[in-house]
């Protein structure tokens, strides 16, 4: 189970150099060294590089007749071209992607976690062209640039919450005491610093996610991409991980979520709505640069809240 999970979180010890090989562009290899600031972001000569940027991505599961195109839209009926998705991510902003069951969102979402490979497209993470990249670099940049946070959660059974958030990090090489320490830290960020020695069966779902997204965290990945996060949690447990959420997002953190509920979605600075696998809306909710829905007017936000939360699990 323990190997099972690292290698979907992608994790491969001592191979923290070969992330810093990759390029962007053309030439030799996927592109251009990447310029890393202090903060891990690319520089450019017009600032730092988007988070996410998709041009033109298509994902088709079968051939011939039995094609589905779950990705880009149907193709002209005449041309027989699908325009496909584009999509730009900044840093900071913190995004929604909606649809409903067949819509898209779950490939769009592995494509943009790498977990699975576009049909046809580009796909630019945090400055680096992941197209070409074999599995074994695939996984770096699983590691160090994306934090999974899963409606499921993913824990390990019966190994304590620091062991959880660690995991990344020993999968990636760290030294064992640079790991408890930033795993505390990530621990403490999500209020779960009294509970760093208990198992997933010792906690709620509540606490269980909050340990997820400790785990997503502790690699101070570029984006925080999350899979239906409280689709498991009832309405106490909502508020207290889309709190944490919001939080993560005004310090500087990119996140993506995923989600077909509209009272997340309302926490985020941009929504995305997805229909037979193309974005047939786009609305900007609040300024990239500027702090989440939630934080901006606490006040306004609570007064404009649709409707109760439900849920099933227990806080």
């Amino acid at each position: 189970m323990r190997q099972a999970l690292g290698k979907r979180l992608g994790g491969f010890a001592g191979a923290a150099s070969g992330l810093h090989r990759l390029r962007r562009g053309t030439g030799d290899g996927p592109g251009a060294a990447l310029g890393a600031r202090p903060d891990g972001s690319e520089e450019g000569p017009w600032g730092p590089s988007p988070v996410i940027e998709v041009r033109s991505l298509l994902k088709t599961y079968g051939h011939g007749d039995a094609a589905v195109r779950a990705l880009g839209g149907p193709p002209d009926p005449v041309t027989g071209h699908s325009p496909g998705v584009d999509l730009v991510v900044e840093q900071g902003d913190m995004v929604a992607v909606m649809g409903s069951s067949g819509s898209g969102k779950s490939t769009l979402m592995n494509i943009l976690g790498c977990l699975d490979v576009p049909t046809a497209g580009r796909y630019l993470l945090d400055g680096i062209d992941v197209g070409g990249l074999d599995e074994h670099q695939l996984s770096l940049v699983r590691n160090r640039k994306i934090g999974f946070v899963f409606q499921s959660f993913n824990l390990v059974p019966r190994t304590p919450a620091l062991a959880q958030v660690e995991l990344p990090l020993a999968y990636a090489g760290v030294k064992s005491a640079e790991r408890r320490r930033r795993a505390l830290a990530a621990l403490s960020l999500v209020g779960l610093a009294d509970r760093v020695d208990h198992r997933p069966n010792e906690l709620s779902g509540g606490q269980q996610q909050r340990v997820a997204v400790a785990r997503a965290l502790v690699t101070a990945p570029a984006m925080l991409l999350a899979d239906e996060p409280t689709g498991n949690l009832d309405s106490h447990s909502t508020e207290d991980v889309l709190a944490i959420i919001d939080r993560l997002n005004a310090s500087g953190r990119t996140v993506v979520l995923i989600t077909h509920e509209d009272e997340v979605a309302r926490h985020a600075k941009r929504v995305l709505r997805l229909v037979d696998g193309q974005v047939v809306e786009d609305v900007r909710q609040a300024a990239v640069d500027g702090p989440p829905p939630a934080l901006r007017d606490p006040a306004q936000f609570a007064s404009e809240r649709p409707h109760a939360l439900s849920g099933g699990a227990t806080r």
